[in-house]
């Protein structure tokens, strides 16, 4: 099964919990025991897996990926967001967790986030669900 999930993004950069979008899917693929990976289509935003619990947490993630890539640099790229792309490889665009009995297998405090580094903007991940 592969599905398409649309994010609406508000700020430039931020965090978007995306991870009951991606459990709902795994529940309408009805597979029980397998994969679901998440990929972002984008060369400016990533997606990772962290800590849902402490809403800190993503403020000291996203202050920190700012500080190793701050918006104004001398950057090359004339577009104005080679920050943004710095962030989105250092991130990753995506990740991949471990079905099991038709539920994530995510940890007590794990949580999926899209991340925008590049926004506001319309953007979107492809989730795809293997399994039995």
């Amino acid at each position: 099964m592969l599905k398409k999930l649309d994010i609406r993004t508000k700020k430039r950069v931020e965090l978007v919990d995306i991870t009951k979008e991606v459990q709902k899917a795994v529940r309408e693929s009805q597979v029980k025991s397998g994969i679901c990976t998440i990929f972002v289509t984008h060369t400016t935003a990533g997606v990772t897996i962290n800590e849902n619990a402490d809403p800190s947490v993503g403020i000291d993630l996203l202050e920190g990926l700012t500080r190793l890539a701050p918006e104004i640099s001398h950057y090359s790229h004339r577009e104005g967001n080679s920050d943004a792309h710095i962030k989105s490889s250092l991130v990753g665009c995506s990740e991949t967790v471990i079905i099991e009995d038709g539920n994530l297998a995510l940890g007590t405090w794990q949580g999926i986030y899209f991340c925008e580094f590049d926004g506001p903007r319309n953007r979107n991940a492809l989730i795809k669900i293997v399994g039995s």
